[in-house]
């Protein structure tokens, strides 16, 4: 089974200690978000984890600790940052802090097991392409160097997007086909390998490759193992990650990023920030009378290299 500590809220950025005392501990709790009195519990033990992925815009908080999950797990890492400011992503540090803390994580962890992640790209008024390219380009010529590749995708269009980014401009084929055009000639002059994921077009004539952000082969890679065939159901439509089990909840992200669809209410992740309690087994609160806990599946996808193959015989 792998773990998964990104995908709901930034746990790395603003619940470190909680994630850290989970491991400690050697489980974890967390609700169905389609049934929320079903709790499900997880082993955190080394042989029952196959991999830990992190997913964060800040990794500051956790940096001097790290080792006490690297040192036991096999891990994978995406760093994102994106070409927006405060007015998008108003609760996170500057760009340039946060490059110097990937090149600090790259070299704890090694940059093969790490993936700069551009991403939503999307186009206002303030932020047009040409700013976008740039942002782009100069933030490549810092991080290239640290990183195995980077992954980028265009914003998603949900329900609310329009009322948080109400001058979002249109995006059609022509644009987005052009765009990635010309970012993918800016990666190439970084020697930097890039890749699309969670999208349901293709830029594979511009050399973009088209792969899941997390695929077993990806991680097996970065940690010197081997996984069994397994399908990549992916997150949401057009995702090609392997399936994870995500430990946080949603509404719960402090970094407010206005297109995130993560969090649903201003006020609901306020409420629910009140409610973490860095000593519970859920990230948000705790277990109520009503609640069913059971026990997850925790099936392992690491190939058994103690079988022996035909040829050999």
């Amino acid at each position: 089974m792998i773990i998964s500590t990104g995908i709901r809220t930034d746990i790395v950025n603003h619940y470190s200690d909680w994630l850290l005392e989970r491991f400690r501990e050697g489980f974890v709790y967390t609700r169905n978000p389609l049934f929320p009195n079903r709790v499900t519990r997880y082993e955190l033990h080394p042989d029952k984890v196959d991999a830990v992925l992190f997913c964060s815009k800040n990794y500051e908080p956790i940096l001097s600790r790290l080792t006490e999950i690297t040192s036991h797990y096999r891990t994978f890492f995406h760093y994102t940052i994106t070409a927006y400011g405060n007015d998008i992503e108003p609760n996170i540090p500057p760009a340039d802090d946060r490059v110097r803390t990937l090149q600090k994580l790259s070299r704890l962890v090694g940059r093969e097991r790490l993936m700069w992640r551009f991403d939503p790209v999307f186009f206002t008024d303030s932020y047009p392409p040409e700013r976008i390219l740039e942002t782009f380009d100069r933030l490549a010529e810092q991080i290239s160097d640290y990183v195995c590749g980077c992954s980028f995708g265009f914003v998603e269009a949900f329900f609310s997007l329009r009322t948080r980014l109400p001058d979002l401009l249109p995006l059609d084929n022509e644009i987005k086909h052009d765009f990635a055009r010309r970012l993918s000639s800016i990666a190439a002059r970084h020697s930097l390998p890039l890749q699309t994921c969670g999208s349901n077009n293709t830029y594979e004539e511009y050399g973009i490759k088209k792969s899941g952000c997390y695929t077993l082969d990806m991680i097996g890679k970065a940690n010197g193992c081997a996984f069994r065939s397994a399908r990549h159901l992916g997150n949401r439509r057009g995702c090609l990650c392997i399936t994870s089990r995500d430990v946080g909840w949603y509404d719960s992200c402090p970094n407010l990023c206005r297109y995130c669809n993560a969090n649903h209410s201003v006020a609901e992740v306020r409420e629910n920030i009140k409610k973490h309690d860095p000593h519970s087994p859920l990230l948000i609160g705790g277990l109520n009378a009503d609640d069913e806990l059971i026990d997850g599946v925790q099936t392992s996808l690491l190939r058994d290299e103690r079988q022996i193959s035909l040829f050999d015989l």
